[in-house]
């Protein structure tokens, strides 16, 4: 169902409270990689742009168990905004307490206020209503622009939204969009290239679109575990044992259902895993014994890239070999280049298959790029994100 945005609401003369992913990259006091703040300008423009309105940002950073770690303090955070927005975002000492109500009380049309990270509380991860119903009372109408937490049942997240009424930023907005359309209303052919290390991972993933793609492309660790169950020879490479019968089923339903299945028929090699292993090229399906599956070879990736440009509709999440390591990094390149060629929708989600657009520059050539690792995989896996379910429909 459809959910309000910050469009659907008159935010005029209100005090906005809204949930945003600052969890950046930080070091000696410096922001790494920006991203994700640049991500919340557009919804932290327009609520500024209202008449009368004030911002309160909430977010968290790391994982500082409930303990206040100077480390993963905000403030940082709260400078580099301040830059990018031209304009001074204030710095709470903490997220909740009177002194903070009195902040929040106290900021004036135009003004900003940046919480202290909410996970130095211990209640923030455990959902505590009464932690909420503090953050909730310090605003008037609750933004959740934070995708990327949008899994997590956390009282910024979610349990905010008990109290006080909660729409969607344009971030989440889009998030929704991208990713709904990618599971209820496909334009065929629908290609899902699916990678990673491993299938225990992902098996929800290809359980939840195997009656909505036209293809699955498979590749990463996973893949090996597949060529198994098929009788193929896959050397030293990673295999889950206990999970060659799911493998086997999977592959028996595609076939019952049409869907075409592209797994790895040539590869790239190492006889150790190491980054400093030499790459070998193995031109067929079966890999010799001793020999470690690290990457695709180039017959893959051209049948692949075939199938990836002539999608109407594409999602990608994985990486199609051991990405990390420079010499095996071609496969998952490549496809990237492959899916910025694609002139259907292309959605693409998960830590290293964003890296990867990102590093060859092709991320303004994708449709969406997912700012959610974790929360794009559960969607697409067909699951409900408590922080979107915690917001008012249209």
């Amino acid at each position: 169902m459809a959910k309000k945005s910050v469009k659907d609401v008159d935010l005029r003369g209100k005090r906005v409270l809204c949930r945003v992913d600052f969890n950046v990259p930080i070091k000696d006091g410096r922001i790494g990689d920006d991203t994700r703040i640049r991500a919340a300008l557009d919804t932290i423009n327009y609520i500024l742009g209202q008449e009368g309105t004030s911002l309160i940002l909430m977010s968290h950073l790391g994982r500082p168990k409930g303990k206040v770690v100077p480390e993963y303090s905000l403030e940082p955070v709260a400078t580099h905004l301040s830059e990018l927005l031209g304009r001074e975002v204030i710095m709470a000492s903490d997220c909740v307490g009177p002194e903070v109500e009195k902040q929040a009380a106290e900021l004036k049309a135009g003004q900003v206020l940046l919480l202290e990270n909410v996970r130095f509380h211990g209640e923030e991860t455990a959902n505590d209503s009464d932690f909420a119903a503090q953050l909730a009372g310090l605003g008037q109408i609750y933004v959740n622009d934070a995708f990327g937490s949008a899994h997590r049942a956390h009282a910024s997240t979610e349990g905010v939204a008990h109290h006080l009424a909660g729409v969607a930023g344009f971030l989440m907005e889009k998030e929704i969009r991208f990713l709904g359309d990618v599971l209820e209303n496909p334009q065929k052919p629908f290609v899902a290239i699916i990678g990673g290390a491993k299938v225990s991972s992902k098996i929800a993933v290809l359980e939840s679109l195997l009656t909505k793609v036209s293809s699955f492309i498979i590749g990463g660790a996973m893949a090996y575990t597949f060529l198994k169950v098929q009788g193929h020879r896959v050397g030293a490479s990673m295999v889950e044992e206990d999970l060659l019968d799911t493998a086997g089923d999977l592959l028996a339903e595609a076939e019952k259902q049409g869907v075409e299945v592209l797994l790895p028929v040539d590869h790239m090699v190492a006889a150790e895993f190491s980054d400093t292993a030499k790459a070998e090229y193995i031109g067929e399906v079966d890999i010799p014994d001793g020999k470690i599956g690290m990457d695709v070879g180039k017959l893959t990736l051209a049948r692949f890239a075939e199938v990836i440009t002539a999608a109407k509709t594409l999602v990608w999440n994985g990486p199609l070999g051991v990405f990390e390591f420079p010499e095996f990094a071609r496969g998952t390149l490549e496809t990237a280049k492959a899916v910025s060629r694609c002139a259907g929708i292309t959605v693409v989600g998960g830590g290293d298959s964003v890296a990867a657009v990102k590093q060859f520059g092709l991320d303004d050539q994708i449709s969406h790029v997912s700012t959610g690792g974790g929360a794009s995989l559960e969607y697409l896996e067909g699951k409900s994100l408590p922080g979107i379910l915690a917001l008012q429909n249209k």
